[in-house]
């Protein structure tokens, strides 16, 4: 069975840090793009960092760009979203997913997830003092 899962969230004060975790069952993650989401409460899903298969070109919302790092784990089966300089708006519960294609699918800075067929179980991030 194929399973993604997310960890790592958790409380943290607005500059500190976090580090996410999407882990795989089922099969290998370095063979996809993998796609980090959040939805804040009352808010839109909105696209947070994406990193391709292959080539391994990463991809950042403008809200997270210098702060936000994607990276892959190749020998844990893992992808993790290194989140530094927490800000309050940064709250939210994040989920990665993957639509089975190699290339992350950004258009206009938008993160499209209509084919988004795997999605990790959702790790809250709350930054707050």
């Amino acid at each position: 069975e194929v399973q993604l899962q997310a960890s790592g969230g958790g409380l943290v004060q607005p500059g500190g840090s976090l580090r996410l975790s999407c882990e795989a069952s089922g099969f290998t993650l370095n063979y996809y793009a993998i796609t980090w989401f959040r939805q804040a409460p009352g808010k839109e899903r909105e696209g947070v960092s994406c990193i391709n298969s292959g080539d391994y070109n990463r991809y950042y919302a403008d809200s997270v760009k210098g702060r936000f790092t994607i990276s892959r784990d190749i020998a844990n089966n893992a992808v993790y979203l290194q989140m530094n300089s927490l800000k309050v708006e940064d709250t939210a519960v994040y989920y990665c997913a993957t639509d089975g294609r190699l290339r992350c699918m950004v258009v206009d800075g938008k993160f499209l997830d209509n084919d988004m067929n795997y999605w990790g179980n959702g790790t809250q991030v709350t930054v707050s003092s």
